[in-house]
């Protein structure tokens, strides 16, 4: 047995049942292993969509999600899809493969600094020199991944290393260094609080029974940030709904006359927290996202389990307030939000993921979630090309119909993935909303640079017919009547829609 065999037979017993890549010529006793196992490999058309199903795969289970490529070429690929993980804290594990240990640090073909470049991109990343330190970061990364999920790491693997067939291997167990000395002072202001609020991050899901509980129990109103949607069913008249730059109304009162935030398991950016709250609690497993004066590091269930909370009576006063958030145009034969409106009231129960783009403004407003994961797409960074990919790795993670709502800018990022639908035979279904142009970017010309449209427009393809050469049927509709009879239909996936509407600007956050 070499390092290649035993490598894979720890994913295995550590429960990885699906991993993403591209096989190559470095990493390749790793894929001689993977080809004898018991893991399911997706093969993907490109690395950069292994990445991103990788990602899709845990936001949408909790699971976590494995990539795999070869040396330079396909590592490099993975790079906008690892760092879009590592910028909404996605615990993945990403595996590549590297020249024979002597090519390091030199101008070897394929040869690139491959740790020092995901380095800044991870939460680690490892550079194992022999068998017994690979099987030691490999056992180290699958413990912090399950323990303490706050980002993606990364293990690079010489050929040389993977074929070793002398090496130790151990089992490995540490603990992670909470500091819980602010819980005395949080009580303190938990204690004296009338108006407690919870703002709910991605960090709380696996928290998601306790909280409702908690507050159900004692009647503490929850507001979430957009990875926190469903944490608490949006139909739940505690969830107040998003809290923020896109703050609905129930949520910006309650955040501007609360008395004690309690923010568990968000990253605290300024999408949430534009200021810092003097009343702040924040709770996280990452110190490094820690803000304001009562900063506690530790597990959300941790903090639960500690702090005592009292019965509220404010909740009465926060529904008093209309929390609709008026949306024109939604009646509108052409406009985009008018058919990703009747797309999500279609797919209301429906694992639903978006890309980057003026529909992601509108599906994120639109959208209400009855549990974690029903909303996928990247918050941080908000590359293109994300939703396709990330709808094939919540599909493979679930077994569920996935629904897909695409711009025509940013669905041909990485279009390719239509093979590895088809061949997986996928129940995604995809919806391609058609306006010829990269929207928000012809948007901020026009507004905020006092300039015509300048490369912004678009000369796509026909998508259904497209969407056919991949042996995937399709369809075209150019007016809401048509859209509304389409869904009438039982859709099944792979199916492609391509939905022509015309231009629209996104309402701008206040």
């Amino acid at each position: 047995m070499n390092v290649a065999d035993r490598f894979v037979q720890i994913l295995e017993e550590e429960g990885i049942v699906d991993v993403f890549g591209i096989p190559g010529e470095q990493i390749m006793p790793l894929y001689k292993a993977l080809s004898k196992s018991s893991i399911n490999h997706v093969l993907t058309r490109h690395e950069q969509a292994a990445a991103h199903a990788a990602d899709g795969y845990y936001r949408a289970s909790g699971k976590i999600g494995v990539c795999i490529s070869t040396a330079s070429p396909g590592a490099l690929n993975f790079t906008m899809a690892v760092a879009t993980a590592f910028k909404d804290n996605i615990p993945m594990l990403i595996i590549t493969g590297d020249n024979e240990l002597k090519y390091r640090n030199t101008d070897y073909f394929q040869s690139t600094p491959q740790v020092n470049i995901f380095k800044h991109i991870t939460r680690a990343s490892y550079n194992p020199l022999n068998g017994t330190e690979a099987m030691y970061v490999l056992r180290a990364a699958i413990y912090e991944l399950k323990t303490i999920p706050k980002g993606p790491i990364h293990i690079n693997l010489s050929k040389d290393v993977l074929l070793q067939e002398e090496f130790n291997d151990f089992d490995l167990c540490y603990l992670c260094e909470d500091d819980l000395s602010n819980l005395s002072k949080a009580q303190e202001l938990i204690n004296n609080s009338q108006k407690p609020l919870f703002i709910l991050g991605a960090g709380a899901i696996t928290q998601k029974d306790n909280i409702q509980r908690i507050a159900e129990k004692y009647q503490i109103p929850v507001t979430t940030t957009f990875h926190g949607k469903g944490i608490i069913p949006e139909d739940n008249p505690l969830n107040l709904g998003l809290v923020g730059i896109r703050s609905t109304p129930r949520a910006k009162y309650a955040f501007e006359n609360s008395d004690c935030i309690i923010a568990l398991g968000v990253k605290a950016s300024e999408r949430t927290f534009p200021e810092i709250p003097e009343n702040l609690i924040h709770v996280n497993i990452n110190k490094d996202v820690l803000i304001g004066d009562y900063p506690i590091h530790g597990k959300v269930e941790d903090f639960l389990l500690e702090t005592r909370f009292s019965k509220t009576n404010w909740l009465d006063e926060i529904l008093e307030i209309d929390n609709r958030v008026e949306i024109e145009g939604l009646d509108d034969d052409l406009k985009p939000q008018a058919a990703i409106k009747r797309i999500l009231d279609k797919f209301a129960d429906n694992i639903i993921a978006s890309d980057a783009g003026s529909h992601t403004t509108w599906t994120t407003l639109l959208k209400r979630s009855k549990r974690p994961g029903q909303l996928l797409f990247s918050g941080a960074m908000a590359p293109m090309g994300y939703g396709l990919p990330a709808a094939i790795g919540a599909s493979i993670a679930t077994g569920e119909k996935v629904i897909v709502i695409n711009g025509d800018g940013d669905v041909q990022m990485n279009i390719q993935e239509l093979a590895t639908i088809r061949e997986n035979n996928l129940d995604i279904v995809m919806f391609i909303l058609n306006n010829s142009e990269f929207g928000i970017i012809r948007q901020w010309q026009e507004d905020f640079y006092d300039m015509e449209p300048y490369q912004v427009k678009l000369h796509n393809p026909d998508f259904a017919k497209l969407a056919s050469s991949y042996g995937i049927d399709g369809a075209r509709v150019d007016n809401i009547k048509d859209l509304e009879l389409l869904l009438e239909k039982d859709l099944t996936g792979p199916f492609v829609v391509e939905v022509v509407v015309e231009s629209e600007n996104i309402p701008l956050p206040e």
